[in-house]
């Protein structure tokens, strides 16, 4: 089972398909139960799509897999939704060493969660429905799965939305997680979107998170995409809250304004809601200057380090709730990823549109 991407996502090439795998392309969606079904759905799933390392469970009625690689790391999917709500890598030598990175947090009288890793999908053509998700009913089914000598494992997860044909890969190694998304138009009109992948990434204090490497990038003050993740609302995170007097940062500012990151870490204790991106009258021109393709989340409180690497989205985005983060639980956290914000992506009939993002540390 290939990459989907046109680029290489880390070490996916050793991934390859085998007689005796399903195919990529092939569609065999969760079957419907009826009152001869014999199999539930998690037992079907393991017979068509388990693996090594890859074993589908049911929580609350929701089916859910769960993939391991061979140092122990793992991370869970819940299905229906293709959210990512708990990646759980190897960071320390002792048998002990996993260190949760996401933070996840329940919703009630629900079955689903908010935070994690979520895929973002909007419509942002001059519509009513503009701004609203594309995947408000997503009916994500598993397509393909596929692992090596357990030491990278992949399923594929695919949509239906409108005339949006909506491809979701996730691949498990010992010391990353990536995500990647494709996207293709059946229709006989260009869509027009924006997207995101947004991972909310836990941290054990308010003081001392925060990011590496946006050194000198132009950022600007953006509320964050509708989602249904989302810890903090678009309204949320753009409310204003004065900064910590001894942190030494100014107030965020206002919507449309543009600065250049001075230093080379940015502190994310306090409250924040950002693109870093080439500002879009910028790309209007032959040559301009484009955020980094990757940058480290700093979690002094367990001296952990998490690299982020986009992959065909234009934007970063990052927030911190600063003092809201209690309404959430006892740990701090950011939410971040890979997003195409600020200048909607056009996908014309018969053409497609592919994007990643991929999580990967070398604390060991």
């Amino acid at each position: 089972m290939a990459s989907l991407l046109p680029f290489s996502l880390p070490k996916l090439h050793i991934i390859r398909a085998s007689s005796s795998s399903p195919s990529l392309t092939a569609t065999t969606p969760i079957p419907t139960p009826t009152p001869t079904t014999t199999l539930s759905i998690p037992e079907t799933l393991n017979e068509k799509f388990g693996r090594k390392g890859i074993k589908f469970l049911e929580s609350n009625n929701t089916p859910f897999v769960e993939m391991t690689v061979r140092n122990g790391s793992c991370m869970k999917l819940q299905i229906p939704n293709a959210h990512v709500t708990s990646y759980l890598p190897k960071c320390h030598w002792t048998d002990e060493g996993f260190e949760e990175v996401l933070y996840t947090v329940p919703v009630p009288d629900s079955p689903n969660s908010k935070g994690g890793v979520g895929l973002v999908i909007n419509d942002a053509s001059d519509s009513p429905s503009k701004g609203s998700s594309l995947l408000s009913d997503p009916q994500w089914t598993i397509t393909a799965s596929n692992s090596d000598a357990i030491d990278a494992l992949q399923v594929e997860l695919s949509c239906t939305a409108g005339t949006l044909d909506i491809t979701y890969v996730i691949s498990l190694f010992p010391q990353s997680l990536a995500t990647a998304v494709k996207i293709q138009n059946t229709g006989r009109k260009a869509v027009t979107l924006t997207s995101a992948i947004l991972s909310h990434l836990r941290s054990k204090k308010r003081n001392g998170t925060a990011i590496d490497g946006l050194r000198a990038c132009s950022f600007c003050t953006h509320p964050p995409p509708p989602s249904p993740f989302e810890l903090m609302s678009p309204s949320e995170a753009m409310r204003t809250e004065d900064p910590v007097w001894y942190t030494f940062e100014d107030p965020e500012q206002k919507q449309g304004s543009w600065k250049l990151q001075d230093g080379d870490v940015t502190n994310l204790q306090n409250k924040m809601s950002r693109i870093y991106a080439a500002p879009p009258k910028e790309r209007l021109k032959g040559i301009y200057n484009t955020p980094p393709s990757k940058y480290e989340t700093i979690d002094q409180g367990r001296k952990l380090f998490f690299r982020v690497i986009r992959m065909g989205y234009e934007d970063i985005y990052v927030s911190s709730p600063g003092s809201l983060s209690g309404k959430y639980g006892d740990e701090y956290f950011i939410c971040t990823g890979p997003a195409s914000l600020l200048v909607p992506v056009v996908v014309d009939p018969g053409e497609g549109w592919r994007g990643a993002q991929v999580i990967e540390h070398d604390n060991l």
